[in-house]
Formats: structure tokens, C-alpha cells, sequence
């Protein structure tokens, strides 16, 4: 199981921390260095994610969108999408409902 409220190692260049979640909503912050890939999936959960720095470039249902810093990125149900650091990035993804795969990890 993901622990709460504290970083762990996603992927390689990538950290994460879960903050507790509500009822039907959860978010995440993430931190990659530059270069940093996380790796291309898809979910059932609507998602939105706020660069808090950096920038990155993202791959989503094979379009590509580059966010910066103070830009959010929607990501629909079920889109496949991945992401790429192009300088050290720390974003905020928000999920609804409950990655209940994540909490459960």
C-alpha cells in the first residue's frame, strides 16, 4: 500500500506523495528530475494536473502538449497518456474518483 503524506520512489527521476484523500477526490504531488519519464497508461479516473514548476511535455491519446509552470492539463477517462520532464518539474495531479490503485499499491 502507498503511504500517505510521505514521497516514495515512482519510477526512476520520480517521486510522489499522496495526500490523504477525501470521498471522491484524491491528489498527488510529483517530482521528477530533468529527463524524467513517467511512463505512458490510462485509468479510468478524470484528471487534472497543475505544473507547480518546470516544464514538461506530455503525450496524451499521441498529442503532444508542453505544460509550465502556473498551467494545468486535463486528462480525460481513460486516455492514454505519459509524461516527460523537460527541466526539474513538480506538478499536482488531482483524480476523481479514488485512484483506489494507488491507495492500495
Amino acid at each position: 500500500m502507498s503511504v500517505i503524506n510521505q514521497w516514495e520512489q515512482a519510477e526512476p527521476g520520480v517521486k510522489r506523495k499522496i495526500h490523504r484523500p477525501g470521498n471522491k477526490v484524491m491528489m498527488m504531488e510529483v517530482v521528477f528530475e530533468k529527463g524524467a519519464e513517467g511512463s505512458s497508461h490510462h485509468h479510468p479516473h478524470e484528471q487534472l494536473t497543475y505544473c507547480l514548476e518546470g516544464k514538461l511535455a506530455f503525450q496524451v491519446d499521441e498529442k503532444e502538449i508542453v505544460i509550465e509552470k502556473g498551467e494545468t492539463i486535463h486528462i480525460p477517462s481513460n486516455a492514454a497518456h505519459g509524461v516527460k520532464a523537460l527541466e526539474p518539474s513538480k506538478l499536482l495531479d488531482v483524480f476523481t474518483p479514488l485512484r483506489e490503485d494507488l491507495l492500495k499499491e
